[in-house]
């Protein structure tokens, strides 16, 4: 069955250093799990340093779930465990050791089961919250991600390319997990090559710009929900590893990414496996002349890390992009041809009308932060049925009951990170709802 949903308002930022259609591989030795990544976990540590593992093999748990496993994705051994403040674990860093050793799942037959056992289960989450759900709960229908819709996004025939059995027994497996829907969102503008055949299964065809590849903005066209009701969604990347784990009983963590941004020298695609670190894939592959800021994700909403650094466990792209620490004389006076705006004050305001030429961009904020004033732009780029700037009050003073009259439960931070863009009061928006969540998700027992 096909639907096709138009999405009439949004953004689209168009930047220069879009990944080109080149797969490449490139080998690292270091690989790194990020409990940060997942919200709402409290780790428990399982492993120390020096310990040997396979790949598969659990590495920490969840104090609060406790029958949630977080594996290594390689076989190797445990070279470090690094701790920020207060002891609280930032990363557990593993170094692969060439034997390509796995844990074995095949005698494993329930599907919870063994999805818990593989690590599998961390790749479904949970609106409300975009937590990973608790295992005795049924969602009333499950959300595959089959495309993305942000700044230099990825495509997903290269991300999903030749693994069709996979997908097609992954969204299988998956279908069995509800009694609901199984929707696989697709982009009508880069439709997917393979879509897989499922009894339960509604392929939906989104048109607009972004964010129309947000989960909360397809939901909310699809089934929305309401207090008390659950829905999973899950990318079609990790479907893939889903399928390859019932198909092999192993958990494999391969995956495609792509390298983006304007200060890579050349962009493209490359195959590494989970929570990779990202040097051997910018080391003299980046402009040397400028600070640089390296990002896991894309610029909206991705995480900053270090050149050295790790990419976090749901991510499919990587953006390199400038600091922007320079300082500009007259700043303030130069016409702007090259600045990214949406207000007709900027040449660039006209211009994006007109061809939505690429620009470079950079971390700088333009300005200081001043007052949160309102200004009815956020309703231009937030295409769901809320009132964007009273829910942003309403979480920053932590007014429970006005939170969910404004509809808390059918939005996640990112879907505020355009308001943040066009936000002249450079307010840190996407911060405010995530606390915002995070003190309904306590208040309600999540």
């Amino acid at each position: 069955m096909l639907r096709t949903i138009k999405i009439n308002k949004g953004l689209d930022i168009s930047l220069f250093g879009k990944a080109n259609e080149v797969i490449c591989e490139k080998k690292t030795d270091l690989y790194a799990l990020k409990p940060k990544d997942f919200i709402g976990m409290t780790p428990k540590l399982l492993v120390e340093e020096g310990d040997k593992v396979k790949a598969g093999s659990p590495v920490f748990g969840s104090k609060e779930k406790p029958e949630i496993h977080f594996v290594s994705p390689v076989s190797g051994i445990v070279k470090a465990v690094m701790r920020g403040e207060k002891r609280a674990i930032e990363a557990i860093i593993i170094e692969e050791d060439g034997t390509n050793e796995s844990v074995d799942f095949s005698a494993i037959e329930d599907i919870k089961e063994k999805l818990l056992a593989s690590g599998c289960w961390t790749f479904i989450r949970q609106r409300p919250y975009s937590v990973i759900p608790k295992t005795d709960t049924t969602p009333k229908c499950i959300v595959i991600k089959g495309f993305d819709s942000s700044p230099l996004a990825p495509d997903y025939n290269i991300l999903l390319k030749g693994e069709e059995k996979a997908f097609q027994k992954g969204t299988e497996i998956i279908s069995k997990l509800t009694e609901g829907k199984v929707h696989l969102n697709v982009s009508s503008k880069c439709p997917l090559d393979f879509i897989p055949s499922c009894e339960k299964l509604q392929v939906n065809y989104f048109e607009g710009k972004h964010p129309c590849g947000n989960v909360s903005v397809q939901i909310e066209k699809l089934d929305p929900i309401n207090k008390g009701e659950r829905i999973w969604y899950i990318d079609a990347t990790d479907i893939i590893t889903v399928g390859k784990l019932f198909l092999t009983g192993k958990y494999v963590s391969d995956k495609i990414v792509a390298l983006t941004g304007g200060e890579v020298k050349q962009t493209g695609y490359y195959k590494i496996k989970r929570g990779a670190c990202i040097k051997p894939l910018i080391e003299e592959n980046v402009s040397t002349t400028k600070h640089l800021r390296f990002i896991s994700g894309n610029v909206l909403t991705g995480t900053k890390v270090e050149a050295d650094g790790f990419m976090s466990f749901y991510d499919n792209q990587i953006t390199v992009i400038s600091e922007g620490d320079n300082y500009e004389p007259f700043g303030w006076i130069l016409p702007g041809f090259k600045k990214f705006s949406i207000s007709r004050t900027f040449p660039y305001g006209f211009l994006r009308l007109i061809c939505n030429k690429p620009v470079k961009v950079n971390a700088n904020l333009h300005g200081g932060k001043r007052a949160f004033v309102f200004t009815g732009e956020f309703e231009k780029v937030l295409p769901m049925n809320i009132y964007p700037m009273q829910l942003i009050k309403a979480c920053i003073i932590e007014d429970i009951d006005q939170m969910e009259q404004l509809g808390i439960y059918e939005i996640d931070s990112e879907d505020f990170a355009l308001c943040e863009v066009i936000d002249p009061s450079k307010t840190e928006i996407q911060q405010i709802i995530r606390n915002g969540l995070e003190l309904m998700r306590k208040e309600m027992g999540e």
